[in-house]
């Protein structure tokens, strides 16, 4: 059975049978993680097995995991600081700061993967304008190529853990005040304004860091009447054609008020499709979720089956073994020196 490109949510700590029942739908690919469905490493592990187990190949799992206020699993993983602490941090000490980004990286992908989450969507590199809360210290800095310099290190982190790289929110969240999340945010700059918005993905994607872009629901008029998510000119021709991008293109979560403008779900889903996102995300709404799944295309686009295909997490650390591994010990007090040194609490 191929994967498809939905990727949903589930309620709890465990499987439903309506749980099974829904992932094992062919258009299902990939699960989202919260932290509703965190207990423990060890139930956590279990779920994502169960999760595994239930389809061949298996579903993509994936949890949003930033570090500061962007953390689903908190206890018993180690806390990682917001990025906008590194970004003040280069600062001051641009080759130590770069060194340390990268171990985060390293910390937060192998931890991930010894619980067997194959995908983190991070990191987040909208500009930080102090601007919009929504994205505000999960922002690396003010200035496009420190964020180039820092999202690289993270990404090299990631990569060494076994995992994949999705930046986000192209082409920028970073420029406008309101938050996604609760209504449409209007951006009116040009495009020879969004540039350095923009850098970031162009500088990454030459070095082949990212694997992944996730779309913003922000809607900019002077280059499309839809939200770049929805938009074929920003994915198809921007994303694809100007900067070459070839990899994976998710939505952002189609259950947000800024997409709620631009029809049911059945038809936003639709629209992020057609426009070109690989995989759609519906959180926090099964009902609805259903019912995209019984309106879209059963034909898989094999482009984007053969992308997504890529994201699966590699190697198989056991949790046990990652924390007797000299490296995470290192790693963990560097980080936590840094931290105490800095006078940073988190």
């Amino acid at each position: 059975m191929s994967s498809g490109p939905i990727m949903i949510d589930i309620e709890g700590y465990t499987l439903t049978p309506a749980d099974r029942s829904f992932l094992c739908n062919a258009l299902i690919g990939g699960v989202i993680l919260f932290a509703r469905n965190y207990k423990s490493p060890e139930q956590l592990t279990q779920l994502i097995n169960e999760i595994h187990d239930l389809r061949d190949p298996r579903l993509l799992v994936a949890v949003d995991h930033e570090g500061g206020r962007i953390q689903r699993f908190i206890n018993d993983f180690t806390r990682i600081p917001p990025m906008r602490y590194l970004g003040h941090y280069y600062d001051k000490d641009k080759n130590d700061a770069c060194f340390l980004t990268e171990r985060i990286g390293w910390i937060t992908g192998s931890e991930l993967r010894a619980v067997g989450v194959d995908l983190c969507f991070s990191p987040c590199v909208d500009i930080d304008r102090n601007l919009n809360d929504v994205i505000g210290d999960r922002a690396f800095h003010l200035s496009p190529k420190i964020i180039r310099d820092l999202a690289a290190s993270f990404c090299k982190g990631l990569k060494k853990a076994g995992m994949a790289s999705i930046a986000k929110h192209f082409p920028g969240h970073g420029g406008v005040s309101i938050d996604s999340h609760h209504a449409l945010p209007l951006d009116n700059r040009s495009i020879t304004k969004l540039m350095d918005d923009i850098y970031p993905y162009e500088a990454l994607n030459k070095q082949r860091a990212i694997a992944g872009i996730m779309m913003s629901h922000v809607l900019y008029p002077k280059i499309d009447s839809l939200p770049a998510g929805f938009s074929s000119i920003w994915i198809e021709d921007y994303l694809r054609s100007n900067i070459g991008f070839d990899g994976a293109i998710f939505s952002d979560d189609l259950n947000m008020k800024a997409a709620a403008g631009f029809g049911s779900l059945q038809e936003r889903a639709k629209i992020a499709l057609t426009a070109g996102c690989d995989m759609i995300l519906i959180c926090n709404n099964r009902s609805a979720a259903k019912l995209v799944v019984k309106s879209i295309d059963k034909n898989l686009n094999p482009f984007s089956m053969a992308r997504l295909a890529k994201l699966y997490g590699a190697g198989n650390v056991s949790r046990k073994k990652l924390l007797g591994d000299s490296e995470w010990i290192k790693s963990t007090k560097y980080l936590r020196d840094w931290l105490i040194k800095s006078g940073y609490t988190i």
